[in-house]
């Protein structure tokens, strides 16, 4: 494959980009759903704890700062999930078992699948490779490190490492230094509008790709793509128009 000329770089995003984190979740959740069952919660109460959970997890906030870590943060959550359904104190080992039963069932099958993982080393011999990632320092770290994909990339980047994450322009700054490439020789590829897509017009890039995996239609309002494609693997099709 040529390389297309005035792109010398493309950043990734990580979950929902180049890994299905949204499958893992599900597959994850239906682990503790069979480990609820195996420790007689009534099972009218199963969905909505774990739905719980999930709400929680989205509207998370963690200050590493506060001497707690992440696994502590979240196991609350599911001991509150517990809490709220069944009205009554759980076991907190309980809890401790349901995310830990969650975070490695998750971190087990959050892997680059052939496709990916040869689309990269593909790419990699034409361009210098990016991963961004927005998060937690140690959960990213830690499905980076399931994935197998340090090596893929010339830099690896996590948002909880840095004073602010995408969409912010510094953290893509960042990346540009110590890549020592220009942001207008770079691409943003990735599924958020608000961060990823978003971050890159903010950094100046050459051209953002919004994975747009569900075919959902823009949002009313939204920051508009230079490009949509329904998968990372349809990503060569961008880099010919780009050439």
């Amino acid at each position: 494959m040529m390389e297309s000329r005035g792109v010398s770089s493309i950043i990734f995003d990580l979950d929902n980009t180049l890994v299905d984190t949204a499958g893992a979740g599900r597959i994850a959740i239906q682990k503790v759903c069979e480990l609820l069952k195996s420790t007689h919660v009534q099972e009218s109460h199963i969905k909505d704890i774990c739905d719980r959970f999930l709400r929680k997890l989205l509207h998370e906030s963690f200050n590493p700062s506060e001497g707690k870590t992440i696994d502590d943060v979240r196991i609350h959550h599911w001991y509150e999930a517990l809490q709220e359904t069944q009205g009554t104190d759980p076991d907190p080992a309980l809890a401790n078992s349901c995310y830990y039963t969650w975070k490695n069932t998750r971190l087990q099958v959050l892997t680059f699948s052939p496709e990916v993982r040869s689309l990269l080393e593909e790419l990699r011999k034409n361009y210098k490779l990016l991963l961004l990632t927005n998060g937690d320092t140690q959960t990213q770290w830690e499905k980076i490190e399931a994935a197998r994909c340090e090596g893929l990339f010339s830099l690896v980047v996590v948002g909880g490492d840095h004073a602010e994450q995408k969409p912010a322009q510094s953290i893509f700054t960042h990346c540009f230094k110590s890549a020592g490439v220009r942001p207008q020789d770079c691409i943003m590829v990735g599924d958020s509008l608000s961060t990823d897509i978003q971050g890159g017009i903010n950094a100046g890039v050459r051209a953002t790709v919004w994975i747009n995996s569900d075919c959902k239609s823009l949002p009313q309002g939204s920051v508009t793509p230079d490009y949509t494609v329904p998968s990372v693997l349809n990503l060569n099709d961008v880099l010919l128009e780009l050439r």
